[in-house]
This record gives C-alpha cells, structure tokens and sequence, in this order.
C-alpha cells in the first residue's frame, strides 16, 4: 500500500511493531507450557508435607531442564521466524555418543543458562509482553471510540453525545499509548533478543573459541593454498621456461661447436649468448628451489635439507630423526627456515661449520641451526630474521635465537604438526 510521503514520519515507529506484537504473543504461547510444568504441583488439592512439597519442587524443575532443549528449539524458531535473529547452536562434541553428549551437556553451564532464560527471563518477558498486548488493546479500543459510540443504538448514543468532549480526550489519550506500544514492543523484543542470545546460545568465551577455531582453520587453508601456488609455479617454470632455456643453450652450444667458418664478430655473439642463456638457468634454478624445490616433495625434507648441506661453501652437518613427514606445509617452512638460516650463515657469521638438527617430538617437529661464527645476530636489525619469524608464526610455530657477541649462534624453531 502506498502511504503518502508527509505521513511516513508519522507511521515510521509502527513499521516493526506487527512482527513485535506476534514475536510477544508467539513467546506468551511458549512460556505458558513451561510455566504449566511448574505450577501443575501446585493447583488446588497440592501437596501439603514437606516431602511431597520438596517433589513438587524438584520434579518440575528436573522436567524442564530435561524439556529444556526442546524449549531452547521453539524459541529459536520463534526469533528466526518473527524477527529473523539467529541464535547460534551450541557445539557439539565431534564422535561422541548420544549418552556422552546427553552427559557432558548436563555437566555443562549451557544446561544451566538455558534454564534461567525458561525460569527468570523467559517468564518475565512474557509477563511485560502481556502488559504491552493489554496496552494495544486499551489504546486501541480508546483511539476508536468514536466509532463504538456510532455503533451503540440511537437512543443510546444521544446519552453519549454530552461526553463528546471527554471521548476527544479519550482518542487523543489512544493515539499516545498506541506510540508507546509501538515503541514498547520494539524495546522488549530487543530486550528479550539480547537475553536469549546470552543464555540459549554459547557464552562469550564459547564463542571466542569457537572464533579461533575458525580463524586457525582458515588461516591453514590460506597457508597450504599458498604452499600449493607455489609448487604450481615452481612446477610451470621448471617444465615450461627452464627446459625452453635450456633447449637454447643446447643449440647455441651446438652453433658453436658446428658452425667453425663464421667470422670472428659473430661467433664472439654465439659465445656470449650461450653463457648468457647459462647464467639464466642456473638463476631460474635457485629462483625454482626458492619457491619450492621438486626434492622437498619427492623425497622429503632429509634429501632436501641434504641438497642444501652440499651447496653450501662451507661444511654442513645435517641430522634427520622423524618417523614420518609432517604436513607438506609445515616441511616447506622447516626447509625455508634452514635455507634463511644458512643464507645468513654464509652472509654474515665467518663461521667454518655449521650443524642442521631436525627432530620430530610427537606433535612437535624441532628445527635446530648453529654455527661457530661470530654472533651479534640481532633479529630486529634486518628483514631476514623478521621474515623467519613471520614465516613460523605462520603455521603456529614459535622462533628464538641466541647469538651472543663472539658465538656461537643458535636458531631454534618449534613447529606443530599432527602427531
């Protein structure tokens, strides 16, 4: 229906009033069968001795909390339906049986909160939400009662005629309460929502937990779509790009090696192009083990870490214990955690050896890296450093070092991994 544009401003606090008024009504119906459960023991002929008084207490009590989930239940369906809130359920233990669950929950505050919603705040917003309802009614029978005095026989509405003045009184009292219904009814049922969402759904540090729960899921996910990238663009470079540069300086090598007549001018070309396109794969090559090398997932991080032992310019020991591999992402960040480590090793340390120690703990895989240089690494002077750490934390991991002044250093990474 359209509504003409000066009177908008009029109507605007009944906008939401119809969904309030059946959100009330709707929770009068459901807090009318708790309260029955209750008051039940109670009706004329009830108990009179102590003990058949404590089981009128106590018996109730224990039907509605056993109730209580399927009170819980209706009452989500009512603010999803008539205010469209959604009330978050409560978590389930994963792999638990029904007895356990049934068990846990009724250990559990959850049972607890969702009585004293049904038993204080339930009962409570229904009584005022009963006040609002007669409050309509009041208001509304006043606003029309020009219309119930037409509606009265003629000889009677004669009578009504000298009180004109007072029903003018009477509508304009209406028109006020039927505002302050409307604004009740909004105010109650925000009342009532955000009392619900306290006691019916999962507490505060419930959902903090939950929340970190997600972040560190989505989090892994972003770190081993990451990890996977990677090895798709290491993968293309190392059949597409590097077998093409190579295929050059193949031929290249034999342009140099057939083509014996060329003038000197263009075989001085051939040359240099051929150990241009050399210098290009050995620098495609250390840019495709940066991004993730093909030993890492074809033979683990053993062979890899090895691989890195041997290119060193300066004797490495490594030593491997892990029963099996962890996570591909959690071996990428092991193998890049060495390959920083031993990159700085070279840079900076003046080291003449150094020693790689991988252990796996359980759900810990433990990453040692020492050398004899002279210390004085501080991981705040340079981005090195700071990016192992950032890369550890990225899985979880936890990252220290020790390098005092004169040596030696030692790097020492935690990384969790399924067990």
């Amino acid at each position: 229906m359209h509504i003409p544009t000066p009177l908008r401003p009029l109507l605007r606090p009944f906008e939401n009033a119809g969904r309030a008024v059946a959100f009330h009504a709707t929770g009068i119906l459901v807090q009318i069968g708790a309260l029955l459960v209750l008051a039940l023991p109670w009706l004329p002929g009830g108990p009179t001795r102590v003990l058949s008084v404590l089981l009128a207490v106590f018996l109730p009590l224990a039907a509605l909390v056993a109730a209580a989930p399927l009170l819980t239940a209706a009452q989500r369906a009512r603010f999803r339906a008539r205010l469209g809130v959604e009330i978050p359920r409560l978590s389930r233990t994963p792999g638990a049986s029904r007895r356990e669950r049934a068990a846990n929950w009724l250990r559990g505050e959850a049972v607890w909160r969702q009585v004293a919603y049904h038993l204080v705040a339930g009962p409570l917003c229904a009584l005022a939400a009963v006040g609002v309802l007669l409050l309509w009614a009041a208001s509304l029978w006043a606003t029309t009662i020009y219309v119930w005095m037409w509606a009265v026989p003629v000889e009677e509405r004669l009578k009504f005629a000298r009180y004109a003045v007072q029903a003018g009184y009477v509508t304009a009292l209406g028109v006020c309460g039927l505002y302050l219904a409307a604004w009740l009814s909004t105010a109650l049922a925000r009342l009532d929502t955000r009392a619900a969402a306290g006691r019916l759904g999962p507490s505060r540090a419930e959902q903090l937990t939950r929340r970190v729960a997600e972040v560190t899921e989505s989090r892994a996910a972003v770190v081993d779509a990451a990890d996977a990238e990677r090895r798709r663009i290491e993968r293309d470079l190392h059949d597409g790009a590097q077998q093409r540069l190579v295929s050059m300086a193949v031929n290249l090598g034999l342009a140099k090696a057939t083509l014996t007549d060329l003038p000197p001018d263009a075989r001085k070309v051939i040359d240099e192009a051929h150990r241009e396109a050399k210098e290009a794969i050995e620098e495609l090559s250390n840019l495709v083990r940066g991004l993730h090398p093909a030993v890492l997932e074809d033979r683990g991080l053993d062979a890899a870490l090895s691989g890195l032992a041997e290119r060193a310019p300066l004797p490495v020991r490594v030593r491997v214990d892990m029963a099996s591999r962890p996570a591909p992402a959690v071996e990428a960040v092991a193998y890049f955690v060495v390959s920083e480590a031993l990159a700085n090793v070279v840079k900076h340390a003046q080291a003449s050896r150094a020693e790689v120690t991988v252990e796996r703990f359980g759900g810990i895989l433990l990453v040692v890296v020492s050398d004899d240089g002279v210390g004085g690494a501080d991981p705040s002077g340079g981005t090195g450093l700071a990016g192992l750490t950032k890369r550890v934390a990225s899985v979880d991991g936890t990252f220290s070092i020790s390098s005092p002044v004169g040596g030696p250093t030692v790097v020492t990474v935690e990384l969790p991994c399924a067990p």
